[in-house]
């Protein structure tokens, strides 16, 4: 897997996350993900298209719809083999905290031999503040 390839997957990666249309998200999960992937959160799973569709439209009506999130990624961008690791980040998109990061998770991205995700692992690094 070229660098090229790592960084256009990450790329997709964290743009599925800020992707306000519908249609664009469910066709960027099946572009992104095998057709049973997994995707591991908290102790929580979100297995094949169907569920991982539902999982990014929940993300992104929590957190990026109303504005207050941009997800991003730390631009730290390892890869061994079949294996790419980053840490994807809320970061504040507007008000007084714009720019600061308000939760972070280091990411484990297993891919196939076509670079599509097999497993997903999300481990939280920075929790968001209690409310």
């Amino acid at each position: 897997m070229s660098q090229t390839d790592v960084d256009q997957i990450v790329q997709r990666y964290v743009a599925v996350w800020n992707e306000p249309d519908a249609a664009a998200r469910k066709r960027a999960v099946a572009e992104l993900w095998v057709q049973d992937g997994v995707e591991f959160v908290e102790g929580t799973q979100f297995r094949g298209h169907d569920g991982l569709v539902e999982r990014v439209a929940e993300a992104y009506g929590l957190f990026v719809a109303s504005g207050e999130y941009d997800v991003t990624h730390d631009k730290h961008v390892t890869v061994h083999d079949d294996v790419v690791m980053l840490t994807i980040q809320l970061t504040h998109a507007k008000g007084a905290k714009l720019g600061e990061v308000g939760w972070a998770a280091r990411v484990f991205l297993v891919l196939d031999d076509d670079g599509r995700i097999v497993h997903d692992y999300h481990l939280t690094v920075q929790p968001l503040p209690e409310a």
